[in-house]
């Protein structure tokens, strides 16, 4: 017998068009449910050629009544709204109410033929088929049950979809779709090629606790998701005594923006007493009222609020520190080199972090340009005094709880004492290191060497010569390896580039670079570093000038863009006067302890310890008087290099390590 249904096979297709083949076959998953199935099974075989041949999906549901099919094939209507597949708001049950899902098929499959068999007066079967080209039309036939129980088998022939999809993108969206419900229902399966549906990679937390108040046991699993599920967000399901679901709402933490996914299911015999089934317009809300207001109600959900926000938390926190790294990555965050503005940078990640975790919709939706101007605006306010402000800014954009804002006003305040002690801390850490140096080059009772003692620890603490410098080599590395690196530093480019000079295998003691973004400028320091008894003359200042040659001999090395200093630094001058002459030959220009001077490009510096520390002094001396730093308690007396080499290893102050290229 064949009927035609009440509406056309295009205005099928229009009205669900929303639909592709993974949410469409979820539909006949949710019918086998809705038909009160505790077990759906499903089963495909593919060719050779890698297409299926058939996919079906069996349930031990109560069948469709093919006496009474008008609700289920004839009742639909050429509406958008009407027909339109949704959950009920208040309850996991009667997903597919009106039927609609049933004609999804056609965006994975030509044919579906239904075999159901349902109970009146004894089990009765019949047969339903449907082809995609003309949905509005159906046949229907009874058959001879022999069969025991109900159910309904839909049978899909004349796949569009191949076997990769099923077993990829088919079984990925049936894990988002039902895993929630699975686990209200512990005691319903899927059933894919005889494997139970598993989906243990979306679970990213589980915990089972009790609660009690007054005679009330509330038993509780709580189950964070590693991400969004299809259409169900995050719920209270709340059951009775026998694992019925009764009621769900939303949890106070859904819809936060912040990716935190989870479900809280609630099983007690204190929700067996309401009934929450009638129609929500009339009794539900009352009764549910009512509910809201007893003691054993209201002491659930303050305890599972708490909860919540334990659980989330550390979640927040972790994801606001990877979305930190993302933004370094995405050069979002300003790029600060030197010791004084790592502080500076820290403080600001901090407090990004802080906002995230205060509110995390914030950062939600932000394009790439956005997220550079926010953070720049942030950190603005950060470095001046309007720090308060942010309040003003962040409820522009989101309202913030009375909680929150105290959250926030902590955070902020924490920055900026974090920053001031690490400031502090970065001062004395610096003169530590400062005495450190004096204690190497002028105690002579600890023997000191150049490459192990005063080498090692000017290669840890290369500010002394400027900041913001990233160190390129240290001592060993030759300068086919330092052009590597330096190419690497500053175009990020990896290169093989061979020198030839009678130079190359030179070795720098400490080579360092520093680049401008504002007019891309790149500044370069040479370190020569000599031991104290050594004194300084024609021969050493000769070595220096041998690096120079092999700097000006690479193109790499001399773009108009760079310049380069060089720095010899001894304890004393040798009896020659050669120093002496180049330093007054070079007067001229205006520079203390110049040598040479080309273009002023190229400056060679021949330097004294002494005036190593005394130049120190005479930065740090503002900060000195307003901190007002005990110096003798800075003073640590050692009698051992080694000892004091590895100190100096220890602390704040220590710079940058080496440019390293990766493998």
């Amino acid at each position: 017998m064949q009927k035609e249904a009440k509406i056309t096979s295009k205005g099928i297709k229009k009205v669900l068009k929303n639909y592709n083949p993974a949410s469409s076959f979820a539909e006949y998953v949710w019918n086998g449910f809705d038909a009160k199935a505790t077990k759906i099974e499903i089963n495909y075989d593919s060719n050779e050629l890698g297409k299926i041949d058939f996919i079906q999906v069996k349930d031990n549901g109560t069948g469709i009544d093919l006496d009474n099919m008008g609700f289920k094939f004839d009742n639909f209507y050429d509406s958008e709204k009407s027909i339109q597949i949704q959950s009920p708001k208040h309850s996991s049950i009667l997903h597919g109410k009106n039927g609609v899902g049933r004609l999804t098929f056609f965006t994975f499959s030509n044919d579906a033929k239904w075999t159901t068999y349902y109970e009146k007066k004894g089990i009765k079967g019949g047969t339903i088929s449907i082809s995609a080209e003309n949905l509005k039309v159906y046949d229907k036939s009874l058959i001879n049950s022999d069969s025991k129980f109900t159910g309904t088998t839909v049978y899909f022939t004349n796949l569009l979809i191949g076997i990769d999809y099923a077993e990829q993108e088919l079984t990925a969206y049936l894990k988002k779709e039902f895993c929630w419900f699975l686990e209200l229902n512990k005691e319903y399966s899927i059933i894919i090629n005889g494997i139970p549906l598993d989906y243990s990679d979306l679970v990213a937390d589980r915990d089972f606790f009790e609660l009690e108040n007054s005679n009330s046991v509330f038993k509780i699993k709580y189950v964070q998701w590693t991400e969004s599920l299809n259409k169900e967000h995050s719920k209270f399901y709340f059951q009775d005594s026998n694992g019925k679901e009764i009621y769900k709402n939303f949890t106070t933490l859904n819809k936060k923006g912040d990716y935190y996914y989870h479900s809280i299911y609630i099983e007690s015999d204190f929700f067996s007493h309401f009934d929450f089934s009638k129609n929500e317009e009339s009794n539900q809300v009352s009764l549910f009222a009512k509910a809201k207001s007893s003691t054993e109600y209201k002491y659930l959900i303050n305890k599972l609020n708490e909860y919540l926000k334990s659980k989330r938390k550390p979640y927040l926190r972790q994801y606001a520190e990877r979305l930190v790294l993302d933004y370094e990555l995405e050069g979002i965050i300003p790029n600060y080199n030197n010791s004084w503005e790592q502080i500076r940078s820290k403080e600001l990640k901090d407090t990004i972090i802080g906002l995230y975790e205060v509110q995390p919709k914030i950062f939600s939706n932000l394009n790439l340009e956005q997220k550079k101007i926010f953070v720049q605006f942030i950190d603005l306010l950060l470095d001046s005094n309007e720090r308060e402000n942010i309040f003003k800014i962040i409820e522009g954009v989101t309202k913030l709880e009375p909680e929150e804002r105290e959250d926030l006003s902590n955070i902020l305040h924490k920055t900026s004492l974090s920053r001031v002690i690490n400031t502090i801390k970065l001062i004395e850490d610096r003169y530590k290191t400062y005495y450190q140096l004096k204690e190497l080059v002028f105690n002579e009772e600890l023997g000191a060497k150049e490459i192990p003692h005063l080498q090692d620890l000017i290669e840890n603490h290369y500010w002394l010569f400027g900041e913001e410098y990233h160190l390129v080599t240290a001592a060993e590395p030759k300068f086919e390896e330092a052009l590597k690196r330096y190419i690497y530093k500053t175009t990020g480019e990896i290169t093989d580039t061979k020198i030839d000079h009678i130079n190359k295998n030179r070795e720098m003691d400490i080579f360092a670079c520093r680049q401008h973004q504002k007019d891309s400028k790149i500044e370069n320091i040479v370190l020569e570093l000599k031991h104290p008894k050594i004194k300084l003359g024609e021969k050493e200042y000769s070595q220096v000038m041998k690096y120079l040659s092999v700097i000006r001999s690479r193109q790499e090395f001399n773009a108009p863009n760079m310049s380069w200093k060089f720095y010899l630094i001894g304890n004393k001058f040798n009896t020659s006067q050669y120093i002496e002459m180049q330093i007054k030959t070079n007067k001229n220009h205006g520079e203390e302890s110049l040598v040479y001077n080309e273009d002023g490009r190229i400056k060679v510096y021949v330097k004294t310890w002494s005036q190593i520390c005394t130049e120190f002094e005479l930065r740090h001396n503002f900060l000195d008087k307003k901190l007002k730093l005990e110096r003798e308690k800075l003073y640590e007396l050692s009698k051992n290099a080694d000892e004091i080499v590895e100190k100096s290893k220890n602390n704040s102050a220590v710079s940058q390590k080496e440019v390293e290229i990766p493998k």
